[in-house]
């Protein structure tokens, strides 16, 4: 963004962040959860599998109380002795059977739907980390990176917990349940039909009450990314918490949105136990009924002691099914909620976009860059960072942009980089213009040093090799990072191999920046954008990259932001701006000549140092 826009993006950003979670839509109903049949599809053979033990584990555990029911009236028939003993093992060993096949076809149906709930969750964990890749910086200044994290990661793992178990323990239960009353209707239909009019009232409060737990679900989702967010926030900065003294605040912070997140989560247990109770009391009438009901059939002899035990187990089984369904019910709804946010993300349009058809780009590039009457707000409303903004950049030409804080500088990288497209006006590279070429391919012709000197955790290998395209040999790796002036210590850290912390944080800000500046210079693009890339170092250090700089910008054009002024002294020409406008443009004499912008911030600059 421009350096006016930037010193509000915070600002904006958590205002944005709050907006977005306030108005964040909430699941209704079970439809977020379509967002994950393209997923189901892909892996539908390890579905059908799963489901083949499934029906056939549920067959076996149905089995299970007809077998007890016959051992029972077998008992009351005519044999006796050892043949009633014989025909009761028999029974058992038949109900001990069905068990052990229960057992080994539940722990395949087990491992198959857990393997596949752990396939979907780590494919959309990716297409989402690819997702939040391709959305523009526009995008991820109106969200908190903590509540994209949790978007990645809680929120996928309530998706992985519904599909691996909710789904399997949901299906499961619903195929017995249904099996036992279809076995109750055919074994006595008066008692079974009784159980059966008691489904409509126990499933009353699961739909009423289901909305609440949806509700709090998706509030509790969002109270722990916020949570996290903030806690992320002040890791990240903690040298700056702790050096002003606000641990005990930001403690506070977290501990007020901990609590938010608890009084949500509690919402929905409560909501969740209501149901449970509700469920229960119903269930267990109708269960109570049937056996006294039974339990007078069989006084009259309308019905066999087996025939009423097959009932018992039968009613247990569809009473503890709607039970679990109960409460499986909430989980489907979390994981609803969760599917939603996931979908934000997922249906998020990146402003920049590949055309069509890409057009073709000189091989190999000349650098020849060309702003063409370019106009550009980041936002509706604001004030334009470049109005009719053109400059013609000749291939090999080193070019330098200077100009007082929010002139459009910055603006000028961005645009260059294609991290926003301008509102009016053409950006072409060698007489190709930026919106006709793919945005990866239109990048490769850039290599870039940021001001902030943005490092990964890993090795200096890594963060030097890290724009690379494809393998590079270790001595192009030592030779970028001796023209930046960061190898003397590397050397001194283990050279290549030297672990630079977390975010680079064991390195000093000029380090940093000369890691930054070896990882442009190993990426021998054509063009070379370099903001602030002496900003952090001192007069020696100053002095050596600007050696390198002049020494990398040989053969490439080069395009650099420079607050200090000497760094562009020998410039091939220095492009003043203003108000997102060039008010002057020359050689650092012909400037300081003229008297104008230029003259001034350099009597100023000039007689700072001279002071010190």
């Amino acid at each position: 963004m421009s350096e006016t826009s930037d010193s509000v993006t915070e600002d904006r950003r958590e205002t944005a962040s709050d907006d977005a979670i306030k108005n964040r839509p909430k699941a209704r109903s079970i439809k977020p959860l379509a967002l994950l049949w393209p997923y189901v599809k892909r892996h539908i053979g390890l579905v059908l599998i799963a489901l083949v033990f499934l029906v056939v584990a549920t067959m076996a555990s149905l089995a299970i109380p007809f077998l007890f029911g016959e051992a029972v009236d077998a008992g009351q028939g005519g044999a006796s002795g050892a043949e009633l003993l014989a025909t009761i093992d028999r029974y058992f060993l038949y109900v001990l059977a069905a068990a052990v096949a229960m057992g080994v076809l539940s722990a395949l149906r087990f491992y198959f739907v857990s393997r596949f709930g752990e396939r979907v969750a780590a494919d959309l964990r990716t297409d989402l980390y690819a997702k939040l890749l391709s959305l523009s910086p526009r995008f991820h200044s109106s969200i908190r990176s903590g509540e994209a994290v949790s978007r990645l990661t809680a929120d996928v793992s309530l998706i992985e917990t519904f599909l691996g178990s909710s789904a399997s323990l949901a299906s499961r239960t619903l195929l017995s349940t249904t099996g036992a009353i279809i076995m109750m209707l055919v074994t006595n239909w008066q008692l079974g039909g009784t159980l059966l009019l008691m489904i409509p009232l126990a499933m009353l409060p699961v739909l009423v009450i289901g909305r609440i737990i949806r509700g709090a679900s998706s509030k509790a989702q969002s109270r722990l990314a916020e949570a996290g967010a903030d806690a992320s926030e002040a890791l990240d900065a903690i040298e700056l918490v702790q050096a002003y003294g606000q641990e005990e605040r930001r403690r506070l912070s977290f501990t007020a949105a901990a609590e938010a997140v608890f009084k949500a989560g509690l919402k929905r247990i409560t909501a969740r136990a209501f149901m449970i109770l509700a469920v229960s009391i119903m269930l267990l009438g109708g269960m109570v009924g049937i056996l006294w009901l039974g339990a007078r059939a069989v006084a009259n002899e309308t019905m066999t002691p087996g025939e009423l035990t097959q009932m018992i187990l039968y009613a247990f089984y569809a009473g503890s099914g709607f039970g679990m369904l109960a409460e499986v019910w909430g989980e489907v709804m979390r994981a609803a909620g969760a599917s939603d946010r996931a979908s934000e993300i997922l249906k998020e349009t990146p402003d920049i976009r590949a055309p069509e058809q890409s057009a073709p780009l000189a091989s190999p590039s000349t650098g020849h860059l060309v702003f063409d009457q370019v106009g550009f707000a980041y936002d509706t409303g604001d004030l334009p960072a470049l109005k009719d903004f053109s400059l013609d950049i000749e291939p090999g030409e080193f070019v330098a942009l200077v100009g007082p804080s929010g002139a459009g500088k910055s603006t000028v990288f961005r645009l260059a980089l294609r991290l926003f497209d301008p509102q009016s006006g053409r950006i072409l590279v060698d007489g190709v213009a930026a919106a006709s070429i793919d945005p990866a391919l239109w990048r490769s012709l850039f290599a870039y040093a940021p001001q902030e000197s943005a490092l990964f955790t890993g090795t200096a290998r890594e963060n030097i090799a890290f724009g690379s395209v494809g393998p590079v040999s270790d001595e192009k790796l030592v030779k970028a990072a001796k023209m930046a002036e960061a190898w003397s210590f590397l050397e001194e850290k283990g050279g290549l191999d030297a672990h630079i912390g977390q975010k680079g944080r064991s390195l000093s800000g000029g380090q940093r920046q000369r890691i930054a500046l070896a990882r442009a210079l190993v990426r021998e693009a054509p063009i070379l954008l370099l903001d602030e890339a002496t900003s952090a170092l001192d007069s020696e250090s100053e002095r050596l990259v600007q050696k390198a700089i002049s020494t990398a910008a040989e053969g490439r054009t080069t395009l650099v932001i420079a607050h200090r002024l000497s760094t562009i002294r020998r410039a091939d020409r220095i492009v003043v701006m203003d108000k997102g406008a060039i008010v002057e443009q020359g050689t650092h004499d012909a400037l300081v000549a003229q008297g104008g912008l230029y003259a001034r911030l350099a009597e100023m600059q000039f007689a700072a140092q001279a002071a010190e």
